[in-house]
């Protein structure tokens, strides 16, 4: 679904690039054709200044999203959900963060999430980067308390596992 959403703006890269942007930060589009933030409207100069665009662009990307039913469906439902591994330490959490050797490989989540559980671990947030979107996509764990070493060696032998980052 995301490749057709980038191919449909493949003939305006400006658009194209707000397009990206918003799915990446979890951005949506109103019914009026605003650029908001789990409801809360963003000026379409501060999406143009991030991005390095014009706001026109930004408000013509929005009216050509809610042109297109299909997309419309997509961007006035998004929402954005807080990510807490800028935060776990201060909160006392530990963060794991695994980068995949292809992450098109199915499996990646459940096999680290079952290494997790054998060890009775308690996983507060779990997420995954797209990697239609992310360079280097991610599996960032975040657990309630710091993992024993082996849990990290069990984890580097996974088969589809290139790095680990704690």
């Amino acid at each position: 679904m995301w490749a057709d959403i980038i191919r449909e703006f493949s003939d305006s890269p400006s658009q194209a690039r707000v397009v990206r942007f918003l799915l990446e930060n979890g951005f949506g589009v109103n019914q009026d054709g605003r650029i908001v933030c789990n409801g809360i409207e963003i000026p379409a100069t501060h999406i143009g200044k991030a991005i390095d665009t014009d706001r026109r662009v930004v408000d013509a990307t929005a009216r050509r999203i809610l042109g297109v039913p299909a997309l419309r469906d997509v961007f006035t439902r998004m929402r954005a959900s807080p990510d807490l591994s800028e935060v776990a330490e201060a909160l006392g959490l530990a963060v794991i963060t695994l980068i995949p050797k292809d992450a098109q490989q199915k499996g990646i989540v459940g096999a680290a999430v079952a290494v997790l559980v054998n060890h009775d671990l308690a996983i507060r947030q779990i997420f995954v980067t797209d990697p239609y979107f992310a360079e280097e996509p991610k599996l960032v764990m975040i657990l309630d308390e710091k993992a024993p070493p082996v849990v990290f060696e069990e984890l580097r032998a996974l088969p589809q596992v290139k790095q680990l980052i704690i």
